[in-house]
C-alpha cells in the first residue's frame, strides 16, 4: 500500500541570466551541486588543483535552477510526496508551475505535499535555488552583522560553514540537491516517523518505541514493533496520530567500543496495516548500552568521563570534517575506508564538529558496525548565531529531523551544542560589537538541551566545546570538563602541551602539508618550494608556513631543498601530537580523553589532518597508532629528571618487564635497566629514573624492541645531537602484494619513513616513524604492484627521498 521512485535521473541545470557560464541548462548529476556539474561540462577547472578554487567563487553569487520530468500513473493514491534528504539550502520547489514548497536549511529533511499538482502522464519539476551569498547578507542586513571567525556570512544561513571556507578548506559554497530525492506514494495511513528509545534496565534492553503516523482515512490501524525475536502489538485508534509502544528484550548483549568488546546489533522494526492489509514499514537496527557522561564536580574541579555500559572509557579521539568538499562526492565506500582507517590507528571516538554536516545514514551505520564512539555537535561553529526568525524555528526543525534519525545509532553517544561559540563569547572581542544582539546563547543554553531531552532522552548533552560546566567559569578552564588547546600551535613550541593538564581535550592539533603524491596533485609549481604561490593557496591558516618553519627552527636541521621541507614538518607533526597524546594520558584517570585535530581532510591541502585530501596516511597516522595503542610506555618529564610512565587500557592485567637503554649520540650503549611492571586494567604506573640510568646531556633514552612498545627519549633537539650521518644497509625482496624492504642500523637512524607514494601513488607502508640504534633492524612492506613489478622501482626503495631518516 506503499511505493516510491527514486528520482536522480534526466536533471539539467541553468544559471541566472548573469551567471558566467552555463546560462543554457547543462547534464547535472542527483545528488550532485552546481560546482560538479559545472566541472563536469568542461566550465570550469578543477577547484582542487592550484588557484582553480578562484575560477567557481562565482557560483555563490548566482541563482540556479534544477530541473527534470517524469511519468505519473494515477493508482488512487491518498498521498504522493516529494522528499529530499538535503537541499543546499535556499529553494523554491514547483512541480508543474505550482509552487509547492520552500526551503532555507541545507541540515534537515523535507517532504511535500505533491498530488495536488500531480499530473496524469508527464509532470515537471523545478527547484529554483538562491545565492546563498544573497540570502545570507540579506538576512545580515535585516538582523545586524554579528562576528564570525572568517569574513563571510555564513552564520547568517543555515548551509555548512566550511561550505565559505575554513583554515583547512576551500570556499565551494555552491548549491544544488546534495542528497537523495524520490517520490512515496501511500494510501490510508503511512509512518511518517519512528523514534526508538533504547535503554538498558535491570538486565534487560528496552525499546520504547515513539511512532508519528500521517493518515487519510478514520480507521483503526495496527502497530507491530519488533526488537529482535521480540514484538509487540498495538491498536491505535481512528483519529490518533501517535503511539508509544515498548519492546523488552532479555539478557540482550551489550554494544561496546571496539577497544571494549563486541558490537552486536539486533533489528528493529514497526509495520503498519489495517483490517489485515500492510500499509508501510520501518526497520533499522539497534545496540543496547547505556551511555553517561560524567561532570560532577571534585576536588580537582570539574570531570568529563565518558561511561559505556557503566566503565568509564578513556577516549582515544579525532576530530571529523566532511571528507569531501564536494559533499555528494561523499559514498558509503569512501566512508567505510576512512572509518576502517580510524579503527586501525586505535582510535575509538570520532567528533563530528559542528561546522561541518550531520553526517550520512552510512557513516552512523558504518560507526555502529566497527565500534566507533560518535560525538555529534550541533552544526554552529566559530561565530555569534541569531536567535531571530527564521532562524530560530530553523534550528528546531534542523535539531529535531536529526534526533530523531539518528536515534537508533548505538555508536552515537553525546550531543554538543557548538564548537568554540562560547569561547569565542568571553575570548575573541565579540561583546563590545554584539552588544544587546543575539549569538546563539540561547539555542546551546535553552533550546537544544529541551529537544535532546524531549525527543532523544537517551544521550547527554553538553553545551559547547570547550565548556567547563556553569556560566561563570570561563569556558576553556583546564580543570573544568572540555578544553581546546590552540596556545600550542599558534603561538609555542609544542613541548608546551606538556604545561597543560586538562581534564578532557576536545581540541589540539599540529600542521603538515600532506604526502608527496598529493602535493604533487594539488600543484603544478615548478620547482616545487615551500612558499611557491599554489602551495601557499593551499595554506589556508594564518601565517601557516612561518609556524611551520618556527617548528622546524626548533627541532630539526635546516632543511636543505623541498623534500627537507615535507619530510622535516610531517616528522614535526607526528612528534607533536605523540607528545600531546602521550602527556595526557600519562595524566589519567585526571584527564579522560584526547581528541585530536583533525583526522581528515576534505581536498588537497596542507592541514592538522593525519590523512590527507586524496585519501593518503600522513606520518602522523602511524603516530596515532602508537600513541593510542591499548598498552603506551612513555619518558615523560619529572622536575629537572625523567620518569618513566606504563599505561595499561587493556582488559588484562599487564606483567611483564620493560627494558631499556641509555646510549650516546653514536649509539653506544652506557646503561640499561630493566623494570619490573603489573599493572591492573585501566590504570598506570611510573618510575622516576635516577641515578645511573638517567640521562646525561647529549643521551637518549630507548626502550627494548621485543615484546612491549618503544620509546624514546632525548635530552636534545635533533639540530644540536651530535648524530653520525646515517649509515644502513637496505635490501628488499618481492612478497605477496608488494616489496619488503628491510634496513639494518649501522648508526642510529632517527624517525626512519619510506614514503613509497613517491614511487606509485596508490602504495601503502605498513609502519613509519621508527627509531633504531646500531644493529638493530627493521622490515617495511610495501603494498603495491606496480613497485613489485619495476625493478628501477624497486631499487628506488632504498634511498632518498623515498627512504628517510633525520639524520640522514
Amino acid at each position: 500500500m506503499s511505493d516510491k521512485r527514486i528520482l536522480h535521473e534526466g536533471w539539467t541545470v541553468a544559471g541566472d541570466p548573469g551567471a558566467p557560464a552555463a546560462v543554457d541548462p547543462i547534464p547535472a548529476a542527483v545528488p550532485g551541486e552546481v560546482v560538479s556539474a559545472l566541472l563536469d561540462a568542461g566550465l570550469v577547472a578543477d577547484p582542487y588543483t592550484d588557484d582553480g578554487e578562484r575560477g567557481v567563487a562565482w557560483v555563490g553569487r548566482h541563482d540556479w535552477t534544477y530541473r527534470t520530468s517524469f511519468d505519473f500513473a494515477s493508482d488512487d493514491w491518498d498521498g504522493v510526496d516529494l522528499v529530499f534528504d538535503g537541499l543546499d539550502t535556499v529553494a523554491r520547489i514547483l512541480l508543474n508551475g505550482d509552487v509547492i514548497g520552500e526551503t532555507a536549511n541545507m541540515h534537515r529533511r523535507y517532504r511535500f505535499d505533491a498530488l495536488t499538482a500531480m499530473r496524469e502522464g508527464a509532470n515537471e519539476l523545478e527547484i529554483v535555488f538562491t545565492s546563498p551569498y544573497a540570502y545570507a547578507e540579506a538576512q545580515r542586513d535585516r538582523l545586524g552583522d554579528r562576528p564570525n571567525a572568517y569574513d563571510e556570512p555564513g552564520n547568517f544561513i543555515r548551509k555548512a560553514a566550511c561550505n565559505f571556507g575554513w583554515d583547512w578548506g576551500p570556499n565551494l559554497a555552491s548549491a544544488g540537491i546534495w542528497r537523495p530525492v524520490r517520490l512515496e506514494y501511500w494510501k490510508i495511513a503511512r509512518i511518517a516517523e519512528v523514534v526508538p528509545h533504547v535503554s538498558v534496565e535491570g538486565g534487560q534492553g528496552i525499546v520504547d518505541f515513539s511512532v508519528e503516523l500521517e493518515r487519510a482515512e478514520r480507521v483503526d490501524l495496527d502497530l507491530v514493533c519488533t526488537a529482535g525475536e521480540h514484538t509487540a502489538v498495538l491498536r491505535v485508534p481512528a483519529g490518533r496520530r501517535t503511539a508509544q509502544v515498548r519492546v523488552v528484550v532479555d539478557d540482550p548483549e551489550l554494544w561496546w567500543p571496539h577497544n571494549r568488546g563486541a558490537q552486536p546489533l539486533y533489528d528493529v522494526a514497526v509495520t503498519l496495516s489495517a483490517d489485515g492489509r500492510e500499509l508501510d514499514t520501518w526497520s533499522h537496527r539497534i545496540g543496547f548500552r547505556t551511555v553517561e557522561l560524567d561532570t560532577e564536580p571534585d576536588a580537582d574541579g570539574r570531570p568529563y568521563t565518558l561511561k559505556i555500559n557503566g566503565e568509564a572509557v578513556w577516549v582515544k579521539g579525532v576530530n571529523w570534517i566532511p571528507d569531501e568538499a564536494l559533499f555528494s562526492r561523499i559514498d558509503a565506500a569512501r566512508l567505510e575506508r576512512r572509518l576502517r582507517q580510524a579503527v586501525a590507528a586505535g582510535i575509538d571516538y570520532v567528533r563530528v564538529w559542528g561546522g561541518g554536516i550531520y553526517e550520512s545514514e552510512d557513516f552512523y551505520r558504518l560507526c555502529d558496525e566497527l565500534g566507533l564512539m560518535v560525538g555529534q555537535d550541533f552544526l554552529f561553529a566559530c561565530a555569534a548565531y541569531p536567535e531571530e526568525e527564521p532562524f530560530r524555528s530553523e534550528v528546531e526543525a534542523e535539531a529535531r529531523d536529526n534526533l530523531a534519525r539518528l536515534a537508533p545509532h548505538p555508536s552515537l553517544v553525546t550531543w554538543t551544542g557548538n564548537n568554540e561559540n562560547i569561547w569565542g563569547w568571553h575570548d575573541w572581542d565579540w561583546q563590545e560589537p554584539l552588544g544587546e544582539l543575539t549569538w546563539g546563547a540561547g539555542y546551546y543554553h535553552d533550546l537544544l538541551p529541551k529537544l535532546v531531552a524531549e525527543v532523544d532522552g537517551t544521550r547527554p548533552y553538553w553545551p559547547g566545546s570547550p565548556y567547563s560546566g556553569t556560566r561563570d567559569l570561563h569556558p576553556n578552564e583546564q580543570a573544568h570538563a572540555s578544553v581546546h588547546i590552540w596556545d600550542v600551535w599558534n603561538q609555542l613550541d609544542y613541548a608546551h602541551y606538556r604545561d597543560w593538564r586538562p581534564r578532557f581535550v576536545a581540541e589540539f592539533g599540529y600542521q603538515a602539508p600532506p604526502t608527496w603524491a598529493t602535493v604533487r596533485r594539488m600543484t603544478t609549481d615548478e620547482p616545487l618550494q615551500a612558499e611557491t604561490p599554489n602551495m601557499l593557496w593551499h595554506q589556508k591558516a594564518a601565517d601557516g608556513q612561518a609556524k611551520l618553519q618556527r617548528g622546524l627552527d626548533a627541532h630539526l636541521p635546516v632543511a636543505r631543498d623541498f623534500d627537507d621541507w615535507l619530510y622535516f614538518t610531517q616528522v614535526n607533526q607526528a612528534r607533536a601530537i605523540r607528545l600531546g597524546i602521550e602527556h595526557f594520558r600519562s595524566l589519567q584517570p585526571y584527564c579522560t580523553g584526547a581528541v585530536v585535530w583533525q583526522f581528515n581532510d576534505c581536498w588537497p591541502v596542507t592541514s592538522w589532518a593525519a590523512i590527507d585530501g586524496e585519501e593518503r596516511l600522513k606520518p602522523l597516522w602511524y603516530a596515532l597508532r602508537d600513541a593510542y595503542a591499548d598498552r603506551i610506555v612513555t619518558f615523560q618529564p619529572h622536575g629537572e629528571g625523567v620518569k618513566l610512565v606504563a599505561v595499561n587500557d587493556s582488559a588484562e592485567v599487564w606483567n611483564g618487564v620493560i627494558g631499556f637503554w641509555k646510549c650516546t649520540a653514536e649509539g653506544r650503549i652506557t646503561g640499561r635497566a630493566l623494570l619490573e611492571i603489573a599493572i591492573d586494567p585501566r590504570d598506570t604506573a611510573e618510575v622516576v629514573l635516577e641515578g645511573g640510568v638517567a640521562p646525561a646531556p647529549g643521551e637518549f633514552l630507548v626502550t627494548g624492541r621485543e615484546g612491549f612498545p618503544r620509546a624514546t627519549w632525548f635530552t636534545k633537539e635533533d639540530k644540536d645531537m651530535d648524530w653520525a650521518t646515517a649509515r644502513f644497509t637496505a635490501e628488499t625482496a618481492l612478497v605477496d602484494g608488494g616489496v619488503a624492504v628491510t634496513v639494518t642500523a649501522d648508526t642510529v637512524l632517527r624517525d626512519l619513513c619510506v614514503f613509497a607514494d613517491r614511487l606509485d601513488p596508490d602504495a601503502v607502508v605498513d609502519k613509519a616513524l621508527v627509531t633504531l640504534i646500531p644493529g638493530e633492524q627493521v622490515t617495511f612492506t610495501v603494498t603495491s604492484a606496480a613497485i613489485a613489478a619495476s625493478p628501477e622501482l624497486t631499487a628506488a626503495l632504498t634511498s632518498k627521498p623515498v627512504l628517510r631518516a633525520v639524520n640522514d
